[in-house]
């Protein structure tokens, strides 16, 4: 049965990180105090529950909960070698810990353990880090709250910040928290009703000050041409510039994207001190670890060119990775982790908005809430006073924190497609699908593009959350519509680096039966809308700078001669051409271009469930239900073919270890000599 205080502590944690304003995802942490019976010693113990590293308040159950003994715990004051050597007593909770299970223990345990109250919040709230990051914030703190809440001045997290707040707490008996400088608050209280709502009111306080009392502009006046373009142009010329942004963030490693023009980005970009303020990079430790010290702010405004933007930023770039290096340089111990990339993961472009990135999508997603995070902090901190984030070499000591450094370390291994970025057409049913769902078993983010939208959004649902898949409408044969595919792809994830040109269908007649009409829709869809779609996707992919794949699904039919299929095997044929073409003009920028030749793929085939079975079928004098064991009756293998078979050809082909193969043909037929490649 659940401890009674662990259900109210997961109940409060879970209200408090519903609402953004009260912390960050994954910031902060919770904990209680109760007693249970020790089972080896049947006696009661005072046990701490904590919510553990890395947790996120807003979804914390039972099992993400730290759970130690209070009296191991509150003895290791006694061993404390000084604040040094404080690292070293992240190691002494595992000793503390109290049965099996459970999440490890966070870098603030030290605090809610002892801290003499029954319930803690350690938050990151936008008003909490305002005062806390505001020049005169212990003035501020005073004024506002009197001595209610108590200002601590910076400390990094560990077990000194947890033994100062706990005598800040014991020599203010009529405190209920504290603004903790340059970081967040804590509140306490006797029961966690009292806690949350300790927590709430320095929270609420603090919002409710900063609007009455913030200045009108904190951020200055308009900048000229610097307002945010009209929501159509902003988002073009945010595809438009997406490829570049992306070979800027991942020149040291690949790159996931989050493109993200909230009212807040836009309103910041537009400002005269958005120079100023981005230059001094954001304060709260879990603000800089997902956004880096500082963004990349391009200094032009949204009425500059696309090219004079692109020389512009190239530019910065250099700038922005030599002024890294040069912070490194300054700040690098002998025992510092060695540097782990000098490229920005927020670029901010005025009148578009704000490009972050990350290792998959949702750490690219998250590191842009918590840079709009940092800009509300900074205009509360503006409004009041002026921003003062914590100094360069206190980010510093976090960021190549020894103990952040083995937390990366313990982070599993990456899919094999990590960091990828896959556009499938025709990918809401039949073979598509089964490529997207595998792709994205391997790690990619997946776009699912069909001509129906509504399958397309279904289909991508099946796969995962917006953070792995995407559905949007294609119609392939349509210039524009491909277009308007390519760059939904690049805003949805931030570039693109596989293309799979899967989008088909097919018309059993003879040649007298086949109209023009017959030939130019199978071309329209198959061969001019490969050739679309790769056009599109291959601008992105030069742009880029970082290679990629482009897979055409073509067809045993692309080299095999049948009866009744003319204007489906001649567009299969086209298909397969453009692979080796595309193979020889897109190689010097290390984009591979590579087909699959599958024959006989029924059962979960779009293009057989809609009549091309049936007549494939009369063709061979064989019932539609059997034409599949018929089909592999006739190959070597006498297997089927099925849909998963010809993806798992697609993942092979995308795999590192066909990274220098370029041109080729894959037949996924279960063997049929007459189709064998010559």
């Amino acid at each position: 049965m659940t401890n009674q205080a662990v259900s109210a502590l997961v109940a409060r944690s879970n209200r408090l990180g519903a609402d953004r304003k009260n912390t960050n995802y994954a910031g902060g942490n919770t904990s209680a105090k109760g007693r249970e019976q020790d089972p080896v010693t049947a006696q009661d113990v005072e046990l701490v529950w904590v919510k553990g590293s890395g947790g996120d308040l807003g979804t914390l159950t039972e099992k993400g909960l730290t759970v130690l003994r209070l009296d191991r715990l509150r003895v290791l004051i006694d061993v404390y070698p000084g604040l040094d050597r404080e690292d070293e007593m992240v190691s002494a909770f595992d000793y503390c810990l109290h049965g099996k299970g459970g999440a490890a223990p966070s870098i603030d345990t030290a605090m809610h353990g002892l801290v003499d109250a029954a319930h803690v919040d350690h938050l990151h709230p936008d008003s909490g880090i305002a005062l806390a990051t505001a020049a005169d914030g212990k003035a501020l703190t005073k004024r506002i709250f009197g001595d209610t809440v108590v200002w601590v001045e910076w400390r990094r997290p560990g077990f000194q910040l947890g033994l100062d707040i706990a005598a800040i707490k014991e020599a203010n008996p009529q405190a209920i928290g504290c603004i903790l400088g340059g970081h967040g608050i804590t509140a306490w209280g006797d029961t966690s009703e009292e806690c949350e709502r300790n927590s709430l009111h320095i929270i609420d306080t603090a919002a409710a000050y900063i609007a009455e009392h913030s200045k009108p502009e904190p951020f200055g006046s308009v900048l000229d041409g610097y307002a945010a373009l009209p929501p159509d142009q902003r988002r073009a010329r945010a595809a438009a510039l997406a490829p570049t942004l992306r070979a800027i963030a991942s020149q040291d490693r690949p790159m996931v994207g989050h493109y993200t023009d909230s009212d807040v980005v836009l309103d910041f970009l537009a400002r005269a001190e958005h120079p100023r303020l981005a230059g001094l990079g954001t304060s709260c430790p879990d603000h800089f670890l997902r956004t880096k010290v500082k963004p990349l702010a391009l200094d032009l405004p949204a009425t500059a060119s696309l090219e004079e933007a692109t020389v512009r930023l190239a530019e910065l770039h250099d700038a922005y990775r030599a002024d890294y290096q040069a912070y490194y340089d300054r700040n690098a111990t002998a025992d510092s982790p060695a540097i782990r990339g000098a490229d920005p993961l927020i670029i901010l472009v005025p009148g578009v908005g704000m490009f972050s990135y990350g290792k998959d999508k949702q750490t690219a997603r998250v590191a842009g809430e918590f840079y709009v995070n940092a800009i509300n902090v900074m205009r509360g901190a503006e409004g009041l006073s002026t921003y003062t984030p914590i100094d360069e070499a206190e980010k510093f000591r976090i960021e190549y924190w020894a103990l952040e450094e083995a937390k990366l370390q313990r982070m599993p291994a990456p899919k094999p497609l990590a960091t990828r970025i896959a556009l499938i057409t025709g990918a809401a049913s039949g073979i598509g699908k089964a490529i997207a769902h595998r792709l994205a078993a391997e790690g990619a983010c997946v776009v699912v593009a069909d001509l129906d939208a509504e399958k397309a959004a279904a289909a991508a649902a099946e796969i995962g959350s917006s953070d792995v898949a995407v559905g949007i409408a294609a119609d392939v044969s349509d210039e524009a519509a491909v277009q308007a595919a390519v760059d939904a792809a690049v805003l949805a994830f931030g570039g693109l680096d596989l293309v799979v040109n899967n989008a088909g269908l097919s018309l059993s007649r003879s040649l007298l039966e086949t109209t023009a009409a017959d030939w130019d829709l199978q071309h329209n869809v198959m061969a001019r809308g490969s050739f679309l779609v790769s056009r599109a996707a291959a601008k992105v992919l030069v742009d880029q700078k970082l290679g990629g794949d482009i897979v055409y699904i073509s067809s045993k039919n692309s080299v095999f001669a049948g009866p009744n299929n003319i204007a489906y095997s001649a567009t299969k044929a086209d298909q397969a051409h453009q692979v080796r073409l595309l193979a020889a003009e897109l190689g010097e920028h290390g984009v591979r271009v590579n087909g699959i030749n599958p024959d006989g793929v029924v059962r979960g085939s779009g293009i057989f469930a809609g009549g091309w079975g049936a007549k494939r079928a009369a063709v061979y004098g064989v019932k539609e239900e059997e034409l599949g064991a018929y089909y592999a009756q006739r190959t070597l293998l006498k297997r089927e073919v099925l849909p998963e078979h010809v993806a798992n050809a697609v993942f092979a082909l995308c795999s590192s270890d066909m990274s220098h193969t370029t041109g080729v043909h894959i037949p996924v037929d279960a063997g049929v000599a007459a189709a064998f490649l010559r």
